[in-house]
């Protein structure tokens, strides 16, 4: 089952072709099976994927079609040690990022200390003025929080970037870990790994523990608010308001009601105590943001403002999500908790300044650049692999609007196996953790959602640029 590649990490293989103490476990029950038992269960799962109707829409596309993501039958391991010290690290981070809000949106000490610039705010949408001043009920702005994580050696994970807005791609997770159960119950049996399913059931709690004042004392009611069925990620917010048992509901559900944002019911209109929303910032409050909304709920920000509801995450939280703040967080991190990161950011080039821009434009051939507000793999240029027309008006814009841009190294992404059609082969991936916040504490589910380039030698994860995704195993001691 040879699989390495010699210019990355292999998570499975030494590079003398021996397999790492992750894989030991999983390596012996493979070599065990019939030659063609993972291509049989793999369109199994396709059928099970197509039947449970877990799909995603891509933006952009001219049909419009709903796809499936595709998902690959070798999971991605992680042992027990590895876990502990990324736990540590995704701890601290999300600590940090929460600690920055508060600041962000009072005194602004980080700003006022010189650690971070000003012009970084000013002007900048993800930043609301409309949140100066006011602290969400429990202090937590970041209530679900996605940290991409990227590994380049043995002991090397980087955060990737951090999603602090609206985290996507749970579903994935829990669903990948479902299927792969029903296909091989018998290998769950031989490798022992973290249990993911409880998920939904600790969101739930983690939300309903941030209930806001108006609450007082009674059993929170939680919903999930869905800009509907056209929205790509449907699928997700369907999901776990019904693993939650919350309700699923879209704006025109809901309506301001003796100070409370009250849900249409069968018995009339019932108060929400907690809304986890999945609609962005600007289409929240038609009267607060962008009037021609629909999706969201007129006056609900007044409602937010006077302590009648929790919304989760907080808005204003996509400041953490920028690609130039993003840049900061090691003097972020130091600031807020004292310590030095434990998980490392990749180095960043800011193309708002001269000397970096410089840098960037000589050496685009060899870097990665990104928006600022881009996600999604959308609006980037990966220099390695693009011709020298895309690099030419790709200079173009950084010329135009260098504070738009950062750039990165191009990483030697590490590499996992996946099954194709002449047996397996490494394809570089990512690794979304997902963090619940509360008053009670910080929550991390063991794994997270891996994200696979299916492509041979593709840096690219991403579902709506062909990617796939795995499950993802944290091993227990």
């Amino acid at each position: 089952m040879k699989t390495t590649s010699p210019s990355s990490y292999d998570e499975m293989l030494n590079a003398d072709g021996s397999v790492r103490p992750a894989y030991a476990g999983y390596c012996q029950w493979y070599d065990e099976q019939p030659p063609d038992l993972l291509r049989r269960k793999g369109s199994e799962a396709e059928a099970f994927f197509r039947r449970t109707g877990i799909t995603f829409n891509v933006y952009g596309n001219e049909d419009a079609e709903e796809r499936l993501i595709p998902f690959d039958m070798v999971p991605r391991i992680i042992t027990a040690q590895q876990w502990r010290k990324l736990s540590r690290g995704i701890e601290q981070r999300v600590r940090a990022l929460n600690a920055f809000l508060h600041d962000l949106y009072h005194r602004q000490e980080i700003v006022r200390s010189g650690r971070l610039p000003a012009r970084l705010l000013k002007g900048n949408v993800a930043f609301l003025p409309e949140m100066v001043g006011f602290t969400p009920p429990g202090g937590v702005y970041t209530h679900i929080v996605g940290i991409d994580l990227v590994r380049t050696g043995e002991d090397d994970f980087m955060v990737l970037e951090d999603n602090a807005r609206t985290p996507s791609g749970v579903s994935y997770m829990l669903e990948n870990r479902e299927t792969m159960m029903a296909m091989f119950p018998e290998l769950f049996t031989r490798v022992r790994v973290r249990e993911v399913s409880d998920y939904p059931r600790r969101l739930a709690r983690s939300l309903a523990a941030c209930a806001p004042p108006a609450c007082d004392g009674k059993k929170p009611v939680v919903a999930v608010l869905t800009p509907g069925i056209y929205n790509s990620a449907y699928f997700e917010h369907a999901f776990l308001a019904d693993q939650m048992g919350a309700e699923l509901v879209e704006g025109s559900d809901l309506r301001v009601e003796n100070g409370r944002i009250a849900m249409r019911t069968t018995c009339g209109y019932e108060p929400i105590d907690v809304l986890y929303r999945r609609v962005d910032d600007e289409y929240l409050d038609p009267l607060t943001f962008n009037p021609s909304s629909v999706l969201g709920v007129s006056g609900i920000m007044d409602v937010y403002r006077a302590g009648g509801i929790t919304i989760a995450n907080a808005p204003g939280t996509g400041i953490c999500d920028d690609k130039a703040i993003y840049s900061f967080m090691p003097e972020i991190v130091e600031f807020y908790t004292g310590e030095k990161p434990i998980l490392q950011n990749v180095p960043t080039w800011r193309c708002a300044e001269p000397e970096s821009l410089k840098y960037v434009l000589d050496n685009l051939a060899e870097l990665v650049v990104k928006e600022v507000h881009g996600s999604g793999g959308y609006g980037m240029l990966i220099g390695p692999t693009s011709s020298r027309k895309e690099l030419a008006a790709f200079e173009a814009k950084l010329r135009a609007k260098p504070e738009n841009y950062i750039a990165q190294p191009t990483l030697s992404l590490s590499t996992v196996p996946i099954l194709t059609k002449a047996g397996l082969a490494p394809r570089h991936v990512d690794l979304r953790p997902f963090v619940l916040v509360s008053p009670n504490g910080i929550d991390i589910t063991p794994g997270g959602l891996t994200r696979v380039a299916l492509k041979k030698g593709s840096l690219v994860v991403n579902s709506s640029q062909g990617g796939g995704t795995k499950d993802s195993w944290v091993l227990d001691d």
